[in-house]
Parts: C-alpha cells; structure tokens; sequence
C-alpha cells in the first residue's frame, strides 16, 4: 500500500512501486483528466504538478510520490469556478479535440507561476507539450493573456 497526497487529500494506492504514476491516478483513483499519450514523457498529456512544479506522470514511479504533493487537473482550482489558465483557454478557443488540453493546462499553470510574464522563447522552453490538433496559436495567444493581464 502507498500512500499519496493528491489533491491536497492523502489517497491510498495498492500498486507495484514502479507503477507509473499516471495509471495510478488515472487506474487506482479514477483521476481520470490526467491523459495517456505516449508513455514516454514525451507529449505532456499526462502532465501533473508534483510540489508544484509540473511533470510528466507516466514517467513518475508512484512509490517517489510518497510524501510529496500531487496536483491533477481536477484539484487545479478546488474551489468553483475556472483557473486562471482554464479561463484564458476558454476567451481563446483553444481547445479543438481537447485530449491533449489538461496536460497542456497544467504546464502553463506551472510555467505562469515560476514566470509570470513569460516571452516567447520562454513560453517554448517551458510548456513543451504535444497537441495534433494543431492549436498553438490559440495556446500562445491564451498565454500571452494571461502574461499581460
């Protein structure tokens, strides 16, 4: 058994200790805004916030967030309401199939908050998630909202 905070609630996991994180918040808690792309760490939809800091879940083994602070899409904003980045993505209709737009979500949320005002270049250095829908300029102009605002 393995213990996790997720969501700022300790959940338990019954799961090997190099079961990826992504199938245990997805498999074990029914978290299920956090996506499967590639396995890889490659494309971002499974991104999560560990401490605070975004990550890719499939390549987190679930024993190495014992102890630490785990942050899915759904715990993003625990009140009602939109996040900030969920509200921006909403004004630029960025979403086109949407699959890959939680993982994306949470990358910028941990990009705005270590930069708040983040160029262009840092926009690409920090949040290099994958969409196939092609929807960059909306995902740019989003967070060029919320960088000015």
């Amino acid at each position: 058994m393995i213990t996790i905070t997720v969501n700022g609630q300790e959940r338990h996991v019954e799961a090997e200790e190099d079961t990826p994180l992504l199938w245990a918040l997805r498999e074990d808690l029914g978290l299920t805004g956090t996506k499967f792309g590639c396995g890889a760490g490659l494309c971002g939809a499974c991104t999560v916030h560990v401490e605070g800091e975004a990550m890719r879940s499939c390549q987190i083994p679930v024993n190495m967030a014992q102890g630490r602070s785990i942050t899915t899409i759904e715990g993003l904003t625990p009140a009602q309401g939109l996040h900030a980045v969920q509200a921006a993505w909403v004004a630029a209709q960025v979403p086109q199939c949407g699959y890959c737009q939680p993982g994306m979500i949470m990358a910028v949320a941990g990009l705005l908050k270590s930069n708040p005002r983040p160029d262009a270049a840092a926009i690409r250095a920090g949040v290099t998630n994958l969409c196939r829908c092609g929807t960059y300029p909306r995902i740019v102009a989003a967070i060029a909202q919320l960088s000015l605002g």
